[in-house]
């Protein structure tokens, strides 16, 4: 009776220990949905999740923890819908693959993830590295690691020779004939079989690069490289999955083949033609603009010998063309979604992209929603975060001041929490 007694005692103080309240004091609210802040809030969670959400600053009951941010604004925590977590940028950038083993790249990727969740990120889109990224994510949801929630593609998907094409720039004897397993997709069967396995390698999402890139080592930067059929089957079999799929598109006409053939996002949209626009408009697709890539390279660029040659002239076009194309969709009303492109430039620094965006017309409001419930819907998660509302988690992020005033305080988080745990408080 006595060990019973011990028993039951501990597990009833872990319970108490486990349902500990947290009281946060906000002194300015976004919930990421509505367009007007509110002041003096008080967020009420308990375990994961919020339980509620009250006008005024409601008093602590016995045991609660409180969390004083009178003098900040909180948010939802922020949604980056371009990611890469395995690596970052540097003049040493394309050598590393033949220098770094596995687990180099995924001891770095557990840096680049705190980085990015204390920048105030508490979720994150990893559009395509090695495999790394997979590991990453079950490393972070079993709380090996701290880091964001990550959705992954694994592996993105490219043509012979295409932006992703693995081998590209490698001297001849070490090009080979990358296939499928590899990412690389020439027909139909292909295009299905690359779905397929990155299923099984453990992708939460598809991404193919439906035109040439910036950073690969290959002249063209702007080109159609899928047909328009291989992208319909990709899209297909990944609905098969509950896959969405997300397109990496510098050129007009790739956008346009992939936006008909049903993909979810475009990401970059360098030379989007109103056209394109429309389309996106009548088709539902997001635009990810990721602004701050773009301003990275070229200035990059600039530098000698940051860059190899072929992948300098491209930055130097393409890189300031961005801004510009993001300007003219958000005036024509394209749905958009916040998205970075993190690993062109350092990890952490991904809030840049706020004040880019309201530097090209976005009000600094919708930025943030962008970040938030936008994001979470593109997701389908918006049942669980994106917004700060009773009974979802409680990712919660803070700056000080007020950042629709001054945009630039995005980049100054001085308060993270995910899912009811703090990993940030000053």
């Amino acid at each position: 009776m006595k060990r019973l007694a011990v028993t039951l005692t501990l597990a009833f103080l872990t319970f108490c220990v486990s349902a500990q309240r947290t009281i946060i004091h906000a002194g300015t609210l976004i919930d990421g949905a509505s367009k007007k802040a509110t002041k003096e809030q008080t967020i009420v969670v308990e375990g994961k999740n919020i339980v509620d959400i009250k006008s005024g600053y409601q008093s602590p009951e016995s045991g609660d923890q409180l969390v004083d941010l009178k003098n900040s604004t909180v948010m939802p925590g922020w949604i980056d819908m371009h990611v890469h977590m395995e690596g970052e940028t540097s003049p040493t950038r394309y050598i590393k693959g033949f220098t770094e083993n596995p687990a180099d790249k995924a001891l770095f990727s557990t840096d680049i993830a705190k980085r990015t969740l204390m920048a105030g990120f508490t979720t994150v889109r990893d559009l395509g590295g090695s495999g790394v990224n997979v590991s990453l994510r079950n490393a972070i949801n079993k709380g090996y690691v701290v880091g964001p929630r990550i959705f992954t593609a694994e592996k993105s998907l490219a043509v012979t020779g295409g932006h992703a094409d693995p081998t590209n720039g490698y001297r001849d004897d070490l090009k080979g004939d990358p296939g499928p397993k590899d990412g690389v997709v020439n027909g139909i069967a292909d295009a299905r079989k690359a779905v397929r396995q990155r299923y099984k390698n453990g992708a939460d999402l598809i991404k193919i690069t439906a035109t040439g890139g910036v950073l690969s080592v290959a002249k063209d930067g702007t080109g159609p490289h899928f047909k328009e059929d291989e992208i319909a089957e990709i899209v297909s079999t990944g609905k098969d999955f509950g896959f969405h799929v997300a397109a990496h598109a510098h050129g007009d006409e790739g956008m346009q083949r992939a936006v008909r053939a049903g993909v979810k996002t475009i990401e970059h949209g360098t030379y989007m033609s109103e056209e394109t626009m429309d389309l996106m408009i009548k088709m539902n697709a997001y635009y990810v603009p990721t602004i701050s890539a773009g301003m990275e390279v070229a200035e990059n660029a600039k530098k000698p010998g940051y860059f190899p040659a072929v992948v300098a002239e491209k930055a130097r076009v393409i890189g300031p063309q961005i801004t510009s194309t993001f300007a003219k969709a958000y005036k024509k009303g394209v749905p958009i979604a916040f998205g970075t492109d993190a690993a062109v430039f350092k990890h952490g620094e991904n809030a840049r992209e706020f004040g880019y965006m309201v530097d090209a017309g976005m009000p600094a409001m919708e930025t943030i929603i962008c970040a938030t419930s936008i994001n979470a819907k593109v997701l389908g998660q918006s049942d669980k975060f994106g917004t700060l509302k009773k009974g979802l988690f409680a990712d919660i992020v803070a700056v000080p001041g007020d950042p629709l005033e001054d945009i630039t305080l995005m980049r100054k988080v001085n308060f993270v929490m995910k899912e009811g745990v703090v990993y940030k408080s000053e």
